[in-house]
């Protein structure tokens, strides 16, 4: 069999639009093969910051031969009275080079299968590599000399080679050959014999093209640098992501800073030197050393320029970072709350220091339902957002919360004051940590919900690329904080309270209550889609306003999941839904009234019905008790007729039907669920 080799050589690409390239190319290789035909075995994708790559394995010389069937015209047009083709007929089958006698009948039409030969691997693969090339989105794509095609960056050289032979083509006036360049400062230009030799001809050149690799060959030769100097390295994975994709030929340098600079947070100066600088920091028996490691893409053996420089550059930035400390700390933190009044949160909806004023109130409430620690509460409310307004978080502006947490502290306030301030962020991501104090969770969830209120009330609009101060984010964060925390919290409650408290005048304040409960109520199958079947989330959301009571939701979503695995649930399923499907349409009920009850099935419907309190039981009582219902109620479906010709007798079992209906409710809408 046989493989295939493309390699688009660029000027350096942005990392963030390597992984989405990579994952591009094998999808839309993958979807073009199989559109015309051509069977392989493996794709497997390659990048550095100057080139992407393919080799396609398992190719075959040729598309597969297919057979097409060709429709043709009616059979009352394509033969005549005496059942001779007609001039149409005739014509159809010239145009398609088909012996008429190949012809046949189906479906009142007449027509033709035709073979067609596979055409050579080659040849399709010239044609439709350029249009996938075409076809690879990214943002900030450009246009160079005087070219009407974009991409990511300016395209310098293409190899394209099948086995041993360069399959020609021209991209961006560059023609394809079976030239590719390996490192900057290594060989400029490489010759690649075939797609086997490919990786370990670039390697000749200081190239490492697969990117598992680099990244394994970072990791190896970073904790190895570490362990010289005795040294622990704490590899960041979005960090170590964004090193492997800006390097082609990865070498670790251990750098250093002066002592002095350690005195800053700790937090302060891992960013420092992680996000802005790229480095990697180093520790030793848990605490920061003033060393560092970064990765260079160098190929040579003297590195002292390298390491000067980055010396530099992060002496630079530790000094700028002494100062603000320095400056920001003149002062308490509360004196900074006067200042967020100057700071806008959302035009038409107040300051930062009003949105404040909404925390304070939101969390106040939160914290007496709760039964927390009021005072700390309140004070962290009103804290959590005034190191907005310091020089340090204006210039590191990803330290909000962090500085506001240790400004805290160095102002006398409580460790849990200051803990709060940090963790109301929480989770800072999809994966991220959650708030551990009470604290934190508090503000957090009043913080998070004022920012949602504002967003709907504000008639933002929430869809795939839109996401105005990250709504999704931070519903989710409310809803995992209360599920996972197993917090008592009414957010219905809690909604409508911060629609209450926002500065403008809202006219339909159950409408915006609505819109925003629904959102919750998505994001929440969202989250909880992994755990539960979709259509038992649906079932458990139907009933109730779960946002009321989460921990009531999960515990009815438990009790369902259990239900549907016995044995008996399908007739526990079909007595419940004949139920629904019966009264669906009825809005009117009452009492049952025992002196209407004229059959003995009914009566015992109605007796073993009256002793289920759903009320006090617990759901695991009440799951026994329904299930013991399902004899009663298929024994009242087969011996009573509902739809008695006596309107009150009739009316009377309509009332039972909707009493057993209530009992059911209490846990979920049953007609949801698929059986």
């Amino acid at each position: 069999m046989n493989k295939y080799l493309l390699e688009i050589g660029t000027e350096e690409l942005a990392y963030k639009f390597i992984p989405s390239a990579m994952e591009q190319l094998k999808t839309e290789f993958s979807k073009s093969l199989n559109e015309q035909n051509i069977n392989f075995s493996n794709i497997n994708v390659y990048a550095t910051p100057r080139r992407l790559a393919v080799i396609i394995e398992g190719l075959p010389d040729k598309q597969n031969d297919t057979e097409k069937l060709l429709k043709g015209p009616m059979l009352s047009i394509a033969y005549d009275e005496k059942g001779n083709l007609t001039k149409a007929a005739i014509g159809f089958a010239n145009k398609n080079n088909i012996p008429e006698q190949n012809l046949f009948k189906q479906d009142n039409y007449i027509w033709a299968k035709i073979q067609q030969k596979g055409t050579d691997t080659k040849e399709i693969i010239k044609q439709i590599v350029p249009l996938i090339i075409a076809k690879l989105k990214g943002t900030h794509f450009m246009r160079w000399a005087d070219l009407d095609i974009k991409f990511q960056r300016p395209v310098r050289w293409l190899v394209s080679l099948f086995n041993n032979e360069i399959i020609d083509f021209e991209y961006a006036n560059i023609k394809a050959s079976d030239l590719s360049r390996g490192h900057r400062f290594s060989k400029t230009q490489i010759k690649i014999n075939n797609p086997d030799s490919y990786l370990e001809t670039l390697k000749s050149a200081n190239v490492i093209a697969d990117v598992q690799e680099r990244k394994d060959t970072i990791i190896k030769l970073s904790k190895e640098k570490a362990k010289e100097i005795n040294a622990d390295i704490v590899l960041d994975k979005d960090l170590l992501d964004e090193v492997t994709f800006i390097t082609e030929w990865p070498i670790p340098v251990i750098c250093s800073f002066e002592e002095k600079y350690l005195q800053i947070p700790e937090k302060v100066a891992v960013t420092v030197m992680a996000v802005h600088q790229r480095y990697f920091p180093l520790y030793k028996d848990g605490k920061l050393l003033n060393k560092f490691i970064t990765i260079s893409n160098y190929v040579g053996n003297t590195f002292d320029n390298i390491k000067a420089g980055n010396e530099r550059v992060v002496k630079a930035r530790l000094e700028d970072a002494v100062f603000f400390v320095h400056e920001d700390t003149q002062k308490p933190l509360i004196s900074y709350l006067d200042e967020l009044k100057g700071v806008t949160f959302q035009k038409g909806f107040g300051s930062v220091y009003d949105k404040t004023q909404r925390i304070c109130v939101l969390s106040k409430l939160i914290a007496k339902k709760l039964n927390a620690p009021l005072v700390d509460v309140e004070r962290c409310a009103l804290l959590c957002k005034t190191d907005l307004v310091t020089k340090l978080v204006f210039e590191f502006t990803e330290l909000q919360g962090y500085i506001g947490a240790d400004y805290a502290l160095r102002s006398g306030e409580s460790k849990e004051v200051a803990k709060g301030i940090m963790e109301h962020y929480f989770p800072l991501n999809a994966d991220s940590e959650l708030a551990e104090g009470i604290e934190g969770q508090i503000v957090g969830i009043a913080d998070k919900i004022d920012t949602v209120v504002t967003v709907f009330a504000d008639g933002k609009k929430i869809s795939g690329s839109q996401d105005p101060l990250g709504v999704r984010r931070a519903t989710l964060g409310v809803l995992k904080t209360v599920l996972q925390k197993h917090l008592n919290i009414n957010l219905s409650e809690l909604i409508y309270k911060a629609i209450e408290l926002l500065p403008v005048q809202i006219q339909d304040k159950d409408t915006l209550f609505n819109n925003i409960k629904d959102f919750f109520e998505q994001r929440l199958i969202i989250l909880l889609s992994e755990q539960y079947k979709h259509d038992i989330l649906e079932a458990c959301i139907s009933e109730k306003d779960v946002l009321s009571d989460l921990q009531d939701f999960t515990a009815r979503l438990n009790i369902v999941s259990d239900m549907v695995k016995k044995e008996n649930y399908s007739d526990f399923h079909e007595g419940i839904n004949r139920i629904i499907r019966i009264i669906k349409n009825e809005t009117d009920f009452s009492a049952v009234n025992e002196n209407l009850l004229t059959n003995d099935s009914e009566k015992i419907l109605w007796k073993q019905t009256s002793k289920i309190d759903e009320n006090i039981l617990s759901y695991q009582e009440l799951e026994k008790s329904l299930f013991n219902l399902i004899p009663a109620i298929s024994d009242f479906f087969e011996k009573v007729l509902v739809m008695d010709k006596d309107e009150k007798i009739k009316q009377n079992r309509i009332n039972l039907l909707n009493t057993v209906k209530q009992k059911y409710s209490k846990i979920a809408d049953f007609s949801k669920i698929v059986n």
